[in-house]
């Protein structure tokens, strides 16, 4: 995608959040959303990054004034680190972009595990109470609860030993709910979530061996499946 083309989107996205206010992307903005694309933003992930900020700005209550492309930066710059985290991306625009990225230095504190798996329990009773998903997948959402009562019952939380086998089970949970998505999900919806993934990881392909693009691109689609069905991500780190 050409930059003119891309703050265009951004820019179109930006305006439709707040409510039909119009803020060009020009001067210091332009520099910002520049370093995005220059980094290997997908445009779908700096949208996602918008959404993000708006949804903590809509949580404070009313909005005073029109929001800045450059207010959103921030959580921008955090859903690109999840996306690379999650696909195996390197940030590197030269070399071997095959190896995992390096964590970053600071990152806003996450959830504990017993607040994470409360919300993913009830995302996926939420889901199973509207039949989006099926009995299937019961057993799973059973574990699940397994494993937050465990957690709640232990004060001071799980430390050593016995954390790391609770994170490597939800692990081993989360690849499982994603195996069960892929086999009741139609074809032609697994193609389109493999063709939004190519999409996304064009900007690095030339920077990447077959190998790892090839991993990159599975783990991208699961990604985007997940996105489209609404399922939570069980792993906890």
């Amino acid at each position: 995608m050409e930059l003119s083309d891309y703050c265009r989107e951004l820019e179109a996205h930006l305006c439709r959040k707040n409510d039909g206010h119009l803020i060009r992307i020009a001067g210091p903005s332009f520099d910002v959303v520049s370093r995005w694309a220059e980094q290997g933003v997908p445009l779908k992930v700096a949208l996602r990054g918008i959404d993000r900020y708006f949804e903590r700005y809509y949580r404070k209550g009313p909005r005073r004034r029109p929001v800045k492309i450059d207010f959103c930066e921030a959580d921008v710059l955090d859903v690109f680190d999840e996306w690379r985290r999650a696909t195996g991306v390197s940030v590197a625009a030269s070399g071997d972009a095959s190896e995992p990225p390096a964590e970053p230095s600071a990152r806003r504190k996450g959830p504990s595990l017993p607040d994470h798996l409360e919300r993913v329990l009830l995302r996926l009773s939420s889901l199973r109470a509207t039949g989006a998903i099926g009995p299937e997948l019961d057993p799973l959402i059973d574990a699940v609860s397994g494993e937050l009562d465990a957690a709640r019952a232990r004060h001071g939380g799980l430390r050593g030993e016995e954390r790391q086998a609770a994170v490597a089970r939800l692990a081993a949970l989360d690849a499982e709910l994603m195996t069960l998505a892929q086999e009741a999900t139609p074809a032609d919806t697994l193609d389109a979530a493999a063709r939004e993934a190519r999409e996304e990881l064009a900007v690095f392909r030339a920077t990447m061996n077959a190998d790892a693009f090839d991993r990159a691109l599975a783990l991208s689609t699961l990604r985007v499946l997940r996105q489209r069905l609404g399922l939570p991500v069980i792993a906890f780190s």
